[in-house]
């Protein structure tokens, strides 16, 4: 199973209905946003005008290039599939891509707050959420989209999906041949793929070729800098322990913090 969202632009409005949703349900701070709606256009494009809408959100990449940089100790974990009971275990980190849905998600107790894995993230779908500070990083935690996972094994629709006023985002499991994420994808639906990546992003675009054409072209990126996610992922591994030391025993807590504030330089 892999989970996916279609986009039809030839629904979406741009009333923000959806980001809106994601905020109420997940409590996202103001300035952040497990999605978002931005336009593109009126541009001209190969002789005529284009307008149309970018709604963007975690792609949860066949292949994410956010999971094998987190930098926290990976433990053994056991999935359960919710439709069959299968269960199978994995070695993960504070991220991880699920093996039975295909979601991409993070367990923020574990999470160091580091932001190596949102600096590897193209889309920039990924943040640091102020907070969301615990012992283990007072910087607070890595978020994002998670398909609202929570709500699929309840039974029902991503937020957004559920809210959408127009009926533009579709949900559902693309390997289902019968499934509707499947007959868009049939019929030409395709996902952003940073350029110089093969990430499989499992957020699926539809529309008029023009206005593909002007999302595509104004919202592919680049390949992330795994070099400075690395230097993120470094830092937090050598110095939060020290940190955390630190603060237990009441010695050199307040330079620790300092330099680990300090995070965003580098």
């Amino acid at each position: 199973m892999q989970y996916a969202m279609i986009i039809d632009l030839e629904r979406c409005v741009g009333c923000h209905a959806c980001t809106i949703a994601c905020k109420a349900e997940w409590e996202i701070p103001v300035e952040f946003g497990r999605n978002w709606v931005y336009r593109l256009g009126p541009k001209q494009l190969d002789g005529t005008m284009a307008s149309t809408y970018y709604p963007g959100l975690c792609n949860h990449c066949t292949e994410p290039a956010c999971v094998p940089e987190c930098p926290a100790d990976p433990v053994e974990r056991t999935f359960t599939s919710a439709k069959t009971g299968e269960t199978v275990k994995m070695e993960v980190a504070a991220t991880w891509k699920d093996p039975f849905d295909g979601t991409v998600q993070i367990d923020k107790s574990r999470c160091l707050g580091c932001g190596a894995c949102a600096e590897a993230c193209p889309y920039n779908a990924r943040y640091v959420n102020p907070d969301l500070v615990d012992d283990v990083s007072s910087d607070g935690k890595a978020d994002k989209c998670t398909f609202c996972q929570p709500r699929l094994l309840a039974g029902l629709e991503p937020a957004c999906v559920q809210t959408c006023i127009t009926g533009a985002r579709i949900f559902g499991d693309m390997t289902d041949p019968k499934s509707e994420v499947s007959a868009y994808i049939k019929k030409g639906a395709k996902g952003i793929e940073a350029t110089g990546g093969s990430l499989g992003p499992n957020v699926y675009y539809f529309g008029k070729a023009k206005d593909i054409k002007l999302l595509f072209n104004d919202s592919t990126p680049e390949v992330a800098d795994l070099e400075k996610a690395r230097k993120r992922a470094m830092f937090a591994k050598l110095v939060k322990p020290a940190v955390q030391k630190a603060g237990q025993i009441g010695l050199l807590g307040a330079a620790g913090t300092l330099l680990f504030q300090d995070r965003n330089k580098v």
